[in-house]
């Protein structure tokens, strides 16, 4: 308890930098595989990505989902409205930026880049697909911690710390089955490892800002916790689990999922 203790005695803002920056430095040391290995097989791959899609969808319902529907109780709407409404408005927004944001995901070919037409290289249409899934868990965590400063029992600091903790595990993953792949694409072992880190620099910013937006507008909260939740479900749905599945490896893809929800569940009541 020494270290929620020591924890405490941060701003909010300052707790979401410090978890954002732990879910960066953890995707880095995923990354770092790439200077043991230069090939992984694929269902390796695949098991990691169903374990990344179990544990993110574990974390929008138990770290956002329910304290976002448990705090709109105290509204004057339906306590469904405000999660309703933060839900879609998340999937809407991750929708309109997958639209526009040049990008590929992993192990699919050139001719199924996404976003606007342009000439980047496909290792940097890469680095932007991964991106794109690490805004949504940036803000997560922001607006965890910002919600456990709110006072309200249905979020609390040591809830935000579980949710950081479960995203960073799944980092680990997800930064090796980056590097990796932009190693097979011809990339050094410098530049895969740089790229693979690189993706990942938006968690702590992202954090910041889900923080300080909680905490400047209060009554936002639980909209903004399902915002988060609607914004990983959507990254989960239209790009983890599709690629996951891509390789014909189906039963290891939904075994690494059935695991990674488990294990954000397990760290979400066991930090309560």
């Amino acid at each position: 308890m020494l270290f929620l203790d020591i924890f405490k005695s941060f701003s909010p803002v300052t707790q979401a930098l410090f978890a954002g920056s732990f879910t960066w430095g953890v995707t880095a040391l995923g990354a770092g595989c790439v200077f043991m290995t230069k090939t992984v097989s694929q269902k390796v791959l695949d098991a990691m990505l169903g374990f990344a899609a179990g544990v993110m969808m574990a974390a929008s319902f138990w770290s956002l989902l329910a304290p976002a529907i448990e705090m709109s109780g105290d509204h004057s709407l339906a306590p469904w409205i405000p999660a309703a409404a933060g839900f879609l408005l998340g999937t809407i927004c991750l929708r309109l930026v997958d639209k526009v944001l040049p990008h590929i995901h992993i192990g699919f070919p050139m001719e199924e880049a996404e976003g606007i037409k342009t000439s980047w290289k496909r290792s940097t249409l890469l680095v932007a697909a991964i991106t794109l899934h690490n805004i949504p868990e940036g803000l997560a965590i922001g607006v965890a911690f910002g919600a456990a400063a709110s006072g309200l029992p249905s979020s609390t600091l040591a809830g935000a710390i579980a949710l950081a903790v479960g995203i960073g595990i799944q980092n680990f993953p997800e930064g090796f089955a980056v590097s990796v792949p932009l190693r097979r694409e011809g990339l050094s072992r410098l530049k895969s490892f740089w790229y693979g880190q690189l993706s990942a620099i938006v968690e702590p910013i992202a954090a910041v800002i889900g923080a300080g937006a909680v905490i400047l507008a209060r009554p936002i909260l639980p909209y903004a916790l399902a915002f988060a939740a609607g914004a990983m479900i959507f990254v989960v749905v239209e790009e983890v689990i599709p690629e996951s599945q891509r390789n014909n490896n189906t039963d290891l893809a939904t075994a690494g999922t059935i695991v990674g929800f488990v294990v954000m569940m397990i760290l979400d009541v066991a930090f309560a």
